[in-house]
């Protein structure tokens, strides 16, 4: 036998002993297709081609491994950036083991989220019981300030009227008559998880402005000197909400972040659980109305809600995740002219060491070719700080990306020499994108977890920047934002390209002639 209790061995090591061997010769043999070696290598090799591109390009119906999650998973996100808000999804329990596992393997931190756990009675017959049962029990059990309900497929699908199924779970008494459950319709059949955040940030700022669906009066604005701070669906959250307060804070101004969930996703282990931690309370919502603006740091994230701000009366500033030097000037310079204050010595000091450390790098990675893949927000602030360090973001594809996104990429490689002969990919998969980098080959890939595979296949070094990021630990607890976190990104790029140059050079007698010590 491989394991005993004196040889236990890691999955690692365990299936390559022979008895594990044995099992997968006998499977392919008796259960798959069995075809020989010879031909699946030629099919392999032909999925390189440019004819292969061209008739995967051409599909129209299928999507192989598209970059983007659901809309559920948005709104679970926004729930636990609400001081003591349970996220409660209405739908399937196995939906949401998902949202909860996909976020505590990113973050390596429990998150909280329950279900009302609709089951083939409930898709015929309407979850109305589960609902009531449902908000009932999470209520008594897990006593937050506040409950977010979102929706999965199933209860859109047979078009559950949630605001009613909340109204009625009320007059039941399974929640008292005031306390507050917002609610957002989040089918995972459209749209992305960015989507979903949307419609569940905007699902709680309506509750809280326009009057709780109706039951109270709608709060009327009078506008403050304070400035409200939006910041997305972010992989970075843990570091970069530290980032933004530290900011905001060197500058002397009131901001009001509306959805912080980094306090949940960064507790301490001291001997407490906290099943809720930090984020943003509703004293702080309804204050929010009164901002003189709301700096939206991802602008395709947020779209309903930054209008609906606007429609409220607040000027509404939308950015597109800014990494680096210009896109960090650019949002230090909002914050300057909505205040009226001078952007602190500090920050112009931490501008200086940044582009000092760019160019002390810069030909390492000038000239170098990216693909990248993501957000359609992220992507735009990781092209931008590509094209300032020189090197070219060959491929930027976004499976969530819309036509004006694509136009305003567009727009940023027109901008810089360096983007001549870049391209941009909006509604493409990573299928697609292997095409790409087997018949346009590039240098490095930007993406999450899941591009290990194409790493795999085209042996382009992965640099894991996106979420969710399963395989590596701790990357959210650093910035990516502000002039900190432009060198936190500096840094992972150049360690990246430095790994990659000493594996290619490591050869005794034959490479080594560049295994340097000195880079």
């Amino acid at each position: 036998m491989p394991q005993s209790a004196d040889k236990i061995l890691d999955h690692e090591l365990l299936f390559r002993e022979p008895e594990y061997q044995e099992i997968f010769r006998s499977k392919k043999a008796d259960f798959e297709f069995n075809h020989s070696d010879e031909t699946v290598k030629q099919i392999v090799e032909w999925t390189k081609t440019e004819d292969y591109k061209q008739k995967n390009f051409a599909r129209d119906s299928l999507s192989v491994n598209p970059a983007k999650a659901c809309q559920p998973l948005g709104a679970v996100f926004v729930a636990n950036g609400f001081a003591k808000t349970l996220s409660f999804v209405h739908g399937s329990q196995g939906c949401v083991a998902y949202y909860r596992s996909h976020f505590s393997r990113h973050f390596k931190e429990p998150t909280s989220c329950v279900s009302s756990s609709m089951t083939e009675d409930a898709a015929v017959f309407g979850g109305l019981n589960n609902m009531v049962d449902g908000l009932s029990n999470a209520y008594s059990l897990y006593k937050p300030d506040m409950i977010a309900v979102s929706t999965t497929c199933m209860a859109e699908v047979i078009g559950d009227d949630v605001d009613a199924f909340i109204k009625t779970s009320k007059q039941k008494g399974s929640v008292p008559d005031d306390f507050d459950v917002p609610f957002a319709h989040t089918p995972a059949f459209v749209g992305s998880h960015i989507t979903g955040y949307d419609n569940a940030l905007l699902g709680i700022l309506r509750h809280f402005w326009d009057g709780k669906a109706k039951t109270t009066e709608p709060l009327v604005r009078v506008e403050d000197e304070s400035i409200n701070f939006i910041g997305g669906f972010d992989g970075y959250v843990v570091g970069n909400m530290k980032e933004i307060r530290r900011i905001f804070s060197l500058f002397g101004v009131k901001v009001n972040i509306i959805c912080d969930p980094s306090g949940n996703w960064n507790t301490p282990t001291d001997g407490e659980f906290r099943m809720y931690a930090g984020g943003t309370t509703k004293e702080e919502v309804q204050a929010a109305l009164h901002a003189k603006a709301t700096i939206v740091f991802q602008e395709y994230c947020c779209e309903k809600t930054s209008k609906f701000i606007r429609e409220h009366g607040q000027e509404v500033v939308a950015l597109n995740a800014p990494v680096g030097v210009a896109g960090t000037d650019q949002f230090l310079m909002e914050i300057s002219r909505l205040t009226g204050k001078p952007i602190p010595a500090e920050l112009e000091k931490e501008r200086g060491e940044l582009v000092d450390a760019m160019a002390d790098s810069q030909a390492h990675l000038h000239g170098k070719r990216f693909a990248l893949y993501g957000d359609p927000d992220q992507m735009l602030g990781y092209a931008g700080f590509l094209l300032e360090l020189g090197a070219e973001p060959s491929h930027v594809l976004a499976t969530n990306g819309t036509e004006p996104w694509a136009k305003k990429v567009q727009a940023l490689f027109d901008s810089s020499p360096y983007g001549a002969g870049c391209k941009v990919y909006p509604k493409r998969d990573l299928w697609h994108l292997r095409s790409l980098m087997f018949t346009e080959p590039v240098d490095f890939l930007i993406g999450n977890t899941y591009g290990k595979y194409l790493e795999r296949d085209t042996a382009t070094p992965l640099i894991r920047m996106v979420f969710p990021i399963f395989d590596r630990h701790h990357y959210h607890r650093f910035p990516t934002w502000g002039y900190e976190g432009g060198m936190r990104v500096l840094v992972t790029l150049l360690d990246e390209f430095f790994e990659a140059l000493d594996a290619n050079t490591i050869v005794p007698g034959k490479t080594d002639y560049s295994y340097d010590i000195i880079r």
